[in-house]
Protein backbone atom coordinates (compact mmCIF):
# COMPACT_ATOMS: atom_id res chain seq x y z
CA UNK A 1 0.00 0.00 0.00
CA UNK A 2 2.61 2.29 0.65
CA UNK A 3 4.16 2.27 -3.15
CA UNK A 4 0.83 3.30 -4.46
CA UNK A 5 0.62 6.91 -5.46
CA UNK A 6 -1.16 9.27 -3.67
CA UNK A 7 -3.93 9.12 -6.20
CA UNK A 8 -3.96 5.50 -5.95
CA UNK A 9 -4.30 5.72 -2.25
CA UNK A 10 -7.65 8.30 -2.42
CA UNK A 11 -9.34 5.49 -4.75
CA UNK A 12 -8.47 2.72 -2.00
CA UNK A 13 -9.62 4.65 0.79
CA UNK A 14 -12.79 5.70 -1.21
CA UNK A 15 -13.49 1.76 -2.08
CA UNK A 16 -12.74 0.75 1.62
CA UNK A 17 -9.74 -1.48 0.51
CA UNK A 18 -8.36 0.04 3.78
CA UNK A 19 -8.85 2.56 6.34
CA UNK A 20 -7.20 5.90 6.82
CA UNK A 21 -6.00 5.05 10.43
CA UNK A 22 -4.82 1.47 8.67
CA UNK A 23 -2.89 3.77 6.03
CA UNK A 24 -1.29 6.06 8.93
CA UNK A 25 -0.13 3.28 11.21
CA UNK A 26 1.23 1.64 8.54
CA UNK A 27 3.32 4.54 7.61
CA UNK A 28 3.97 5.56 10.69
CA UNK A 29 5.70 2.14 11.12
CA UNK A 30 7.84 2.49 8.24
CA UNK A 31 8.62 6.21 9.60
CA UNK A 32 10.15 4.89 12.50
CA UNK A 33 11.98 1.56 11.17
CA UNK A 34 13.76 4.12 8.55
CA UNK A 35 13.78 7.27 9.97
CA UNK A 36 17.04 6.20 12.32
CA UNK A 37 19.05 5.89 9.13
CA UNK A 38 17.82 8.38 6.79
CA UNK A 39 17.20 11.44 9.54
CA UNK A 40 14.27 12.79 7.29
CA UNK A 41 12.18 13.59 10.42
CA UNK A 42 12.70 15.78 13.20
CA UNK A 43 9.93 15.34 14.83
CA UNK A 44 6.85 12.33 14.20
CA UNK A 45 3.32 13.68 15.26
CA UNK A 46 1.88 10.11 15.90
CA UNK A 47 -0.73 10.63 18.52
CA UNK A 48 -2.23 13.63 16.35
CA UNK A 49 -1.98 11.58 13.04
CA UNK A 50 -4.06 8.98 14.41
CA UNK A 51 -6.32 11.49 15.77
CA UNK A 52 -6.68 13.05 12.65
CA UNK A 53 -6.92 9.46 11.02
CA UNK A 54 -10.15 8.21 12.76
CA UNK A 55 -11.84 11.54 11.73
CA UNK A 56 -10.90 10.68 8.37
CA UNK A 57 -12.54 7.75 8.44
CA UNK A 58 -15.76 8.86 9.72
CA UNK A 59 -15.99 11.17 6.98
CA UNK A 60 -15.71 8.58 4.16
CA UNK A 61 -17.87 5.91 6.08
CA UNK A 62 -20.62 8.62 5.43
CA UNK A 63 -19.66 9.85 2.08
CA UNK A 64 -18.73 13.18 3.27
CA UNK A 65 -15.26 13.12 2.05
CA UNK A 66 -12.58 14.64 -0.75
CA UNK A 67 -10.25 13.55 -2.66
CA UNK A 68 -7.77 14.34 -0.22
CA UNK A 69 -9.48 12.91 2.80
CA UNK A 70 -7.73 10.40 5.03
CA UNK A 71 -4.16 10.89 3.07
CA UNK A 72 -1.03 11.30 4.94
CA UNK A 73 1.25 14.13 4.07
CA UNK A 74 4.68 15.23 6.31
CA UNK A 75 5.36 18.85 6.36
CA UNK A 76 8.57 20.98 6.18
CA UNK A 77 9.77 21.71 9.53
CA UNK A 78 9.39 25.39 8.67
CA UNK A 79 5.68 25.87 8.38
CA UNK A 80 4.40 26.23 11.88
CA UNK A 81 1.72 23.83 13.34
CA UNK A 82 -0.30 24.64 16.19
CA UNK A 83 0.98 22.84 19.38
CA UNK A 84 3.49 21.17 17.82
CA UNK A 85 7.38 22.13 17.77
CA UNK A 86 8.45 23.81 15.04
CA UNK A 87 12.42 24.33 14.99
CA UNK A 88 13.06 25.36 11.35
CA UNK A 89 16.20 23.24 11.70
CA UNK A 90 17.28 25.79 13.78
CA UNK A 91 18.96 25.10 17.46
CA UNK A 92 17.60 28.87 18.06
CA UNK A 93 13.93 27.60 17.45
CA UNK A 94 14.67 24.06 19.56
CA UNK A 95 12.07 24.43 21.97
CA UNK A 96 9.37 26.84 19.85
CA UNK A 97 6.19 25.78 19.80
CA UNK A 98 4.12 27.25 17.47
CA UNK A 99 0.55 28.96 18.63
CA UNK A 100 -1.19 28.73 15.21
CA UNK A 101 -1.29 27.01 12.21
CA UNK A 102 0.52 28.08 8.83
CA UNK A 103 -2.27 28.87 6.01
CA UNK A 104 -1.12 25.73 3.71
CA UNK A 105 -1.30 23.53 6.82
CA UNK A 106 -4.54 24.29 7.91
CA UNK A 107 -5.80 24.31 4.14
CA UNK A 108 -4.18 20.49 3.84
CA UNK A 109 -5.72 19.51 7.10
CA UNK A 110 -9.55 21.23 6.24
CA UNK A 111 -9.38 19.17 3.08
CA UNK A 112 -8.94 15.55 5.21
CA UNK A 113 -4.75 15.37 4.69
CA UNK A 114 -3.28 13.94 7.95
CA UNK A 115 -0.19 14.91 9.48
CA UNK A 116 2.55 12.19 10.01
CA UNK A 117 5.38 14.95 11.13
CA UNK A 118 7.74 17.60 10.24
CA UNK A 119 10.46 17.02 8.34
CA UNK A 120 14.14 18.29 8.39
CA UNK A 121 15.36 20.63 6.43
CA UNK A 122 18.45 22.78 6.17
CA UNK A 123 18.94 24.98 8.95
CA UNK A 124 16.26 28.43 7.78
CA UNK A 125 16.14 27.20 4.51
CA UNK A 126 19.50 28.21 3.56
CA UNK A 127 21.12 25.11 1.80
CA UNK A 128 21.13 22.80 -0.61
CA UNK A 129 22.26 19.54 0.61
CA UNK A 130 20.55 19.23 4.33
CA UNK A 131 23.75 19.16 5.73
CA UNK A 132 23.22 22.67 7.35
CA UNK A 133 20.50 21.15 9.93
CA UNK A 134 20.78 21.24 13.82
CA UNK A 135 19.58 18.02 13.77
CA UNK A 136 22.42 16.06 11.46
CA UNK A 137 22.02 15.67 7.53
CA UNK A 138 19.85 13.58 5.98
CA UNK A 139 20.66 11.27 3.80
CA UNK A 140 19.24 10.00 0.42
CA UNK A 141 17.92 6.43 0.43
CA UNK A 142 18.98 6.28 -3.30
CA UNK A 143 22.84 6.13 -2.01
CA UNK A 144 23.32 6.72 2.12
CA UNK A 145 26.83 8.54 1.53
CA UNK A 146 25.07 11.04 -0.75
CA UNK A 147 22.94 14.39 -0.01
CA UNK A 148 19.57 14.32 -1.03
CA UNK A 149 19.57 18.01 -1.73
CA UNK A 150 18.13 20.73 0.32
CA UNK A 151 16.87 22.85 1.30
CA UNK A 152 13.67 20.50 1.78
CA UNK A 153 15.47 17.36 1.75
CA UNK A 154 13.77 16.05 4.88
CA UNK A 155 10.34 15.93 2.51
CA UNK A 156 11.99 14.64 -0.83
CA UNK A 157 13.58 11.76 0.76
CA UNK A 158 10.49 10.67 2.66
CA UNK A 159 8.22 10.57 -0.36
CA UNK A 160 11.21 8.67 -2.17
CA UNK A 161 11.78 6.23 0.13
CA UNK A 162 7.82 6.20 0.44
CA UNK A 163 7.23 6.77 4.17
CA UNK A 164 5.00 9.46 2.90
CA UNK A 165 2.98 9.92 -0.06
CA UNK A 166 3.06 13.24 -0.25
CA UNK A 167 5.11 15.99 1.45
CA UNK A 168 5.32 20.11 1.58
CA UNK A 169 8.24 21.83 0.34
CA UNK A 170 9.66 25.37 0.42
CA UNK A 171 11.70 27.26 -3.27
CA UNK A 172 13.64 30.09 -2.58
CA UNK A 173 16.18 29.00 -4.78
CA UNK A 174 15.92 25.54 -5.63
CA UNK A 175 14.61 24.06 -2.49
CA UNK A 176 11.46 21.72 -4.15
CA UNK A 177 13.30 21.04 -7.25
CA UNK A 178 16.68 20.42 -6.71
CA UNK A 179 16.33 17.67 -3.99
CA UNK A 180 13.12 16.67 -5.87
CA UNK A 181 15.42 15.81 -8.45
CA UNK A 182 18.51 14.05 -6.64
CA UNK A 183 15.48 11.98 -5.03
CA UNK A 184 14.06 10.89 -8.56
CA UNK A 185 10.58 12.43 -7.46
CA UNK A 186 8.64 15.32 -8.52
CA UNK A 187 8.72 19.07 -7.03
CA UNK A 188 6.30 21.94 -8.40
CA UNK A 189 7.66 25.61 -6.86
CA UNK A 190 4.32 27.36 -7.91
CA UNK A 191 4.23 31.24 -9.11
CA UNK A 192 5.70 33.49 -6.19
CA UNK A 193 2.29 34.64 -4.56
CA UNK A 194 0.07 31.44 -5.54
CA UNK A 195 0.62 29.68 -1.66
CA UNK A 196 -0.19 31.65 1.08
CA UNK A 197 3.58 32.27 2.88
CA UNK A 198 1.32 33.15 6.20
CA UNK A 199 3.03 30.69 8.71
CA UNK A 200 5.84 29.86 6.75
CA UNK A 201 9.06 31.36 8.95
CA UNK A 202 10.67 33.76 6.44
CA UNK A 203 14.59 33.62 4.44
CA UNK A 204 14.08 35.82 2.03
CA UNK A 205 10.37 37.14 1.29
CA UNK A 206 10.70 38.06 -2.19
CA UNK A 207 11.60 34.76 -2.91
CA UNK A 208 10.19 31.91 -0.45
CA UNK A 209 7.38 29.84 -1.65
CA UNK A 210 5.53 27.03 -0.85
CA UNK A 211 4.52 23.80 -2.73
CA UNK A 212 4.07 20.06 -3.18
CA UNK A 213 6.40 16.98 -3.13
CA UNK A 214 4.94 14.24 -4.62
CA UNK A 215 5.91 11.09 -6.82
CA UNK A 216 3.68 11.90 -9.70
CA UNK A 217 2.58 15.30 -11.63
CA UNK A 218 -1.32 13.99 -10.90
CA UNK A 219 -0.53 13.81 -7.17
CA UNK A 220 1.20 17.18 -7.22
CA UNK A 221 -1.73 18.77 -9.00
CA UNK A 222 -3.94 16.92 -5.88
CA UNK A 223 -2.11 18.77 -3.45
CA UNK A 224 -1.80 22.03 -5.48
CA UNK A 225 -5.70 22.07 -5.65
CA UNK A 226 -5.75 22.58 -2.23
CA UNK A 227 -3.26 24.27 -1.10
CA UNK A 228 -3.40 27.15 -3.66
CA UNK A 229 -5.76 30.42 -3.16
CA UNK A 230 -5.90 33.81 -1.88
CA UNK A 231 -4.90 35.16 1.98
CA UNK A 232 -5.48 37.80 3.03
CA UNK A 233 -2.77 37.58 6.16
CA UNK A 234 -0.40 36.98 3.63
CA UNK A 235 0.02 40.68 1.86
CA UNK A 236 2.18 38.66 -1.31
CA UNK A 237 -0.84 36.54 -1.44
CA UNK A 238 -2.14 37.24 -5.00
CA UNK A 239 -5.72 37.43 -5.45
CA UNK A 240 -6.88 35.28 -8.79
CA UNK A 241 -8.87 32.47 -9.03
CA UNK A 242 -7.81 28.89 -9.06
CA UNK A 243 -7.58 26.43 -11.71
CA UNK A 244 -8.85 23.02 -11.32
CA UNK A 245 -5.28 21.55 -11.96
CA UNK A 246 -6.34 18.36 -12.17
CA UNK A 247 -8.84 18.80 -14.76
CA UNK A 248 -5.83 20.22 -17.17
CA UNK A 249 -3.69 17.01 -16.85
CA UNK A 250 -4.69 15.03 -19.91
CA UNK A 251 -5.16 17.74 -22.54
CA UNK A 252 -2.62 16.56 -25.44
CA UNK A 253 0.15 18.39 -25.67
CA UNK A 254 0.34 18.82 -29.45
CA UNK A 255 1.69 21.88 -30.87
CA UNK A 256 3.27 22.44 -27.56
CA UNK A 257 6.11 25.15 -28.22
CA UNK A 258 9.36 24.34 -25.78
CA UNK A 259 11.81 26.34 -25.77
CA UNK A 260 16.05 25.37 -24.73
CA UNK A 261 18.38 28.13 -23.19
CA UNK A 262 21.64 27.38 -24.59
CA UNK A 263 22.88 29.10 -21.62
CA UNK A 264 21.63 25.87 -19.73
CA UNK A 265 23.56 23.38 -21.81
CA UNK A 266 26.87 24.45 -21.76
CA UNK A 267 30.04 23.02 -20.18
CA UNK A 268 28.92 23.43 -16.42
CA UNK A 269 26.46 20.97 -17.29
CA UNK A 270 27.31 17.17 -17.07
CA UNK A 271 27.27 16.03 -20.86
CA UNK A 272 25.30 12.79 -19.59
CA UNK A 273 22.57 14.31 -17.59
CA UNK A 274 22.57 16.58 -20.79
CA UNK A 275 22.01 13.44 -22.88
CA UNK A 276 18.96 12.76 -20.19
CA UNK A 277 17.30 15.74 -20.76
CA UNK A 278 17.11 15.83 -24.37
CA UNK A 279 16.00 12.25 -24.47
CA UNK A 280 13.14 13.46 -22.13
CA UNK A 281 12.43 16.07 -24.64
CA UNK A 282 12.39 13.73 -27.39
CA UNK A 283 9.64 12.01 -25.44
CA UNK A 284 7.45 15.53 -25.92
CA UNK A 285 8.31 15.62 -29.23
CA UNK A 286 6.96 12.04 -30.01
CA UNK A 287 3.96 13.70 -28.42
CA UNK A 288 3.41 16.67 -31.01
CA UNK A 289 5.55 19.17 -29.53
CA UNK A 290 8.26 21.21 -31.18
CA UNK A 291 11.71 22.79 -30.00
CA UNK A 292 13.41 26.17 -30.74
CA UNK A 293 16.71 27.15 -29.08
CA UNK A 294 16.02 30.40 -27.23
CA UNK A 295 18.59 32.52 -24.90
CA UNK A 296 18.40 33.93 -21.43
CA UNK A 297 21.94 35.74 -21.29
CA UNK A 298 21.40 37.47 -17.76
CA UNK A 299 20.77 33.46 -15.89
CA UNK A 300 24.74 33.20 -15.74
CA UNK A 301 24.06 35.82 -13.53
CA UNK A 302 21.69 34.62 -10.97
CA UNK A 303 23.91 33.25 -8.97
CA UNK A 304 25.95 36.20 -7.98
CA UNK A 305 22.12 37.95 -8.01
CA UNK A 306 20.67 35.43 -5.51
CA UNK A 307 23.73 35.42 -3.25
CA UNK A 308 22.96 39.34 -2.83
CA UNK A 309 19.20 39.48 -2.81
CA UNK A 310 19.01 36.26 -0.52
CA UNK A 311 21.20 36.98 2.24
CA UNK A 312 20.23 41.05 2.46
CA UNK A 313 16.26 39.83 3.06
CA UNK A 314 17.49 36.99 5.37
CA UNK A 315 19.60 39.23 7.47
CA UNK A 316 16.82 41.43 8.08
CA UNK A 317 14.29 38.60 8.68
CA UNK A 318 16.75 36.81 10.99
CA UNK A 319 16.61 39.76 13.57
CA UNK A 320 13.55 38.65 15.37
CA UNK A 321 15.69 35.66 16.67
CA UNK A 322 17.36 37.63 19.27
CA UNK A 323 16.73 35.45 22.90
CA UNK A 324 14.21 38.16 24.16
CA UNK A 325 10.56 36.80 23.18
CA UNK A 326 10.86 33.09 21.90
CA UNK A 327 13.28 30.46 21.19
CA UNK A 328 16.85 29.83 22.39
CA UNK A 329 18.19 32.49 25.36
CA UNK A 330 21.89 31.80 26.17
CA UNK A 331 22.57 31.64 30.10
CA UNK A 332 23.99 34.27 32.32
CA UNK A 333 23.99 36.99 30.12
CA UNK A 334 25.64 40.14 31.29
CA UNK A 335 23.47 43.06 29.75
CA UNK A 336 21.22 42.77 26.68
CA UNK A 337 23.99 43.32 24.14
CA UNK A 338 25.38 40.44 25.63
CA UNK A 339 22.23 38.71 25.34
CA UNK A 340 21.44 39.67 21.71
CA UNK A 341 25.51 38.49 21.01
CA UNK A 342 25.54 35.21 22.59
CA UNK A 343 22.25 33.84 21.81
CA UNK A 344 22.15 34.24 18.02
CA UNK A 345 26.52 33.10 18.23
CA UNK A 346 25.12 30.08 20.05
CA UNK A 347 21.99 29.92 18.17
CA UNK A 348 22.54 30.25 14.57
CA UNK A 349 24.84 27.31 12.89
CA UNK A 350 27.64 28.26 10.38
CA UNK A 351 25.91 28.62 7.32
CA UNK A 352 23.37 31.46 8.71
CA UNK A 353 25.89 32.95 9.88
CA UNK A 354 27.69 33.86 6.81
CA UNK A 355 24.58 34.45 5.14
CA UNK A 356 23.32 37.01 7.84
CA UNK A 357 27.04 38.42 7.56
CA UNK A 358 26.97 38.95 3.65
CA UNK A 359 23.16 40.21 3.66
CA UNK A 360 24.11 42.92 6.66
CA UNK A 361 27.57 43.94 4.13
CA UNK A 362 25.24 44.08 1.07
CA UNK A 363 22.67 46.51 2.82
CA UNK A 364 25.59 48.55 5.14
CA UNK A 365 25.91 52.48 4.13
CA UNK A 366 27.81 53.01 1.21
CA UNK A 367 27.64 49.24 0.05
CA UNK A 368 24.05 49.18 -0.66
CA UNK A 369 24.42 50.78 -4.78
CA UNK A 370 27.00 48.85 -5.22
CA UNK A 371 25.49 45.40 -4.52
CA UNK A 372 22.09 45.20 -3.27
CA UNK A 373 20.54 48.07 -5.90
CA UNK A 374 22.80 46.57 -8.83
CA UNK A 375 21.77 43.05 -8.10
CA UNK A 376 18.05 44.13 -8.32
CA UNK A 377 18.63 46.39 -11.63
CA UNK A 378 20.32 42.62 -12.67
CA UNK A 379 17.36 41.33 -10.93
CA UNK A 380 14.78 42.67 -13.18
CA UNK A 381 16.65 42.07 -16.56
CA UNK A 382 16.34 38.39 -16.03
CA UNK A 383 12.67 38.51 -15.07
CA UNK A 384 12.37 40.74 -19.08
CA UNK A 385 14.34 38.26 -20.51
CA UNK A 386 12.17 35.21 -19.33
CA UNK A 387 9.07 37.26 -20.39
CA UNK A 388 10.11 37.70 -23.43
CA UNK A 389 11.06 34.54 -24.20
CA UNK A 390 7.99 32.81 -22.87
CA UNK A 391 6.14 35.02 -25.66
CA UNK A 392 7.33 32.77 -28.56
CA UNK A 393 7.21 29.31 -26.45
CA UNK A 394 4.83 27.76 -23.70
CA UNK A 395 7.59 25.86 -21.50
CA UNK A 396 11.12 26.50 -21.36
CA UNK A 397 13.29 23.18 -20.60
CA UNK A 398 16.53 22.21 -19.12
CA UNK A 399 18.13 20.19 -16.62
CA UNK A 400 16.99 20.87 -13.09
CA UNK A 401 21.02 20.10 -11.51
CA UNK A 402 24.10 20.40 -13.21
CA UNK A 403 25.02 17.07 -11.57
CA UNK A 404 23.66 14.31 -9.56
CA UNK A 405 23.70 14.26 -5.85
CA UNK A 406 26.99 14.45 -4.37
CA UNK A 407 28.86 13.01 -1.24
CA UNK A 408 28.30 14.03 2.22
CA UNK A 409 30.77 16.35 3.52
CA UNK A 410 32.32 17.05 -0.30
CA UNK A 411 31.00 20.75 -0.44
CA UNK A 412 31.10 21.63 3.41
CA UNK A 413 33.84 23.38 3.20
CA UNK A 414 33.38 24.91 -0.60
CA UNK A 415 30.14 26.85 0.09
CA UNK A 416 30.83 28.47 -3.55
CA UNK A 417 30.59 25.29 -5.70
CA UNK A 418 28.08 24.21 -3.11
CA UNK A 419 25.62 27.44 -4.45
CA UNK A 420 26.18 26.55 -7.94
CA UNK A 421 24.57 23.57 -7.38
CA UNK A 422 21.48 25.78 -8.11
CA UNK A 423 22.54 27.22 -10.79
CA UNK A 424 19.80 26.01 -12.98
CA UNK A 425 16.49 27.04 -10.59
CA UNK A 426 17.78 30.64 -8.54
CA UNK A 427 16.64 32.38 -11.98
CA UNK A 428 13.31 30.90 -11.64
CA UNK A 429 13.07 32.44 -8.20
CA UNK A 430 14.66 35.90 -9.25
CA UNK A 431 11.38 35.90 -11.85
CA UNK A 432 8.55 34.66 -9.91
CA UNK A 433 7.65 32.11 -11.89
CA UNK A 434 6.66 28.54 -11.88
CA UNK A 435 8.36 25.42 -12.36
CA UNK A 436 8.61 21.97 -11.84
CA UNK A 437 11.19 18.87 -11.81
CA UNK A 438 10.34 15.52 -12.78
CA UNK A 439 12.01 12.36 -12.75
CA UNK A 440 14.06 12.28 -16.42
CA UNK A 441 16.61 9.16 -15.71
CA UNK A 442 19.16 7.54 -13.83
CA UNK A 443 22.57 8.41 -14.16
CA UNK A 444 25.20 5.67 -12.30
CA UNK A 445 22.06 4.22 -10.17
CA UNK A 446 21.21 7.88 -9.43
CA UNK A 447 18.41 10.26 -10.28
CA UNK A 448 18.37 12.85 -12.76
CA UNK A 449 15.74 15.37 -12.81
CA UNK A 450 14.21 17.60 -16.10
CA UNK A 451 13.07 20.82 -15.38
CA UNK A 452 10.21 22.34 -17.09
CA UNK A 453 9.31 26.22 -16.83
CA UNK A 454 5.87 28.28 -17.65
CA UNK A 455 5.23 31.65 -17.50
CA UNK A 456 2.98 33.32 -14.72
CA UNK A 457 0.13 31.23 -13.12
CA UNK A 458 0.63 28.46 -15.64
CA UNK A 459 0.98 25.78 -13.04
CA UNK A 460 -1.92 23.95 -14.80
CA UNK A 461 0.05 23.40 -17.64
CA UNK A 462 3.48 22.95 -16.58
CA UNK A 463 1.38 19.86 -14.61
CA UNK A 464 -0.15 18.77 -18.36
CA UNK A 465 3.34 18.93 -19.72
CA UNK A 466 4.69 16.74 -16.69
CA UNK A 467 1.71 14.36 -16.74
CA UNK A 468 2.33 13.37 -19.94
CA UNK A 469 5.52 13.05 -19.84
CA UNK A 470 5.25 10.66 -17.03
CA UNK A 471 2.74 8.86 -19.36
CA UNK A 472 5.31 7.71 -21.51
CA UNK A 473 7.88 7.28 -18.93
CA UNK A 474 8.53 5.05 -16.18
CA UNK A 475 10.94 7.32 -14.30
CA UNK A 476 8.83 8.32 -11.66
CA UNK A 477 7.95 4.83 -10.87
CA UNK A 478 11.41 3.82 -10.04
CA UNK A 479 12.34 3.52 -6.15
CA UNK A 480 15.60 2.96 -4.12
CA UNK A 481 16.27 -0.48 -3.37
CA UNK A 482 15.55 -1.87 0.59
CA UNK A 483 12.61 0.45 0.67
CA UNK A 484 10.25 -1.75 -1.50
Amino acid sequence: MHNKTLAELSRSLRNKEISSEELTRLLLDRCNKFNKSLNCFISLTEDKALSLAMEADVKIKANNAGPLTGIPIAHKDIFCTHGIRTTCGSKILDNFISPYDATVVKQLESAGMVMLGKTNMDEFAMGSSNETSFYGPVENPWDKERVPGGSSGGSAVAVAARLAPAATGTDTGGSIRQPASLCGITGLKPTYGRVSRYGMIAFASSLDQGGPMTRTAEDAAMILNAMAGFDERDSTSVDREVEDYIAALEQPIEGLKIGLPKEYFDERLNPDISQIVHDGISELEKLGATVTEISLPSSTLSIPVYYVVAPAECSSNLARFDGVRYGYRCEDPKDLNDLYCRSRGEGFGREVKRRVMIGTYVLSAGYYDAYYLKAQKIRRLIRDEFQQALKDVDVIIGPTTPGTAFRLNELMDDPISMYLSDIYTVSVNLAGLPAISVPAGLLNGLPVGMQIIGDYFAEARLLNVAHRFQQVTDWHQKKPTGYE
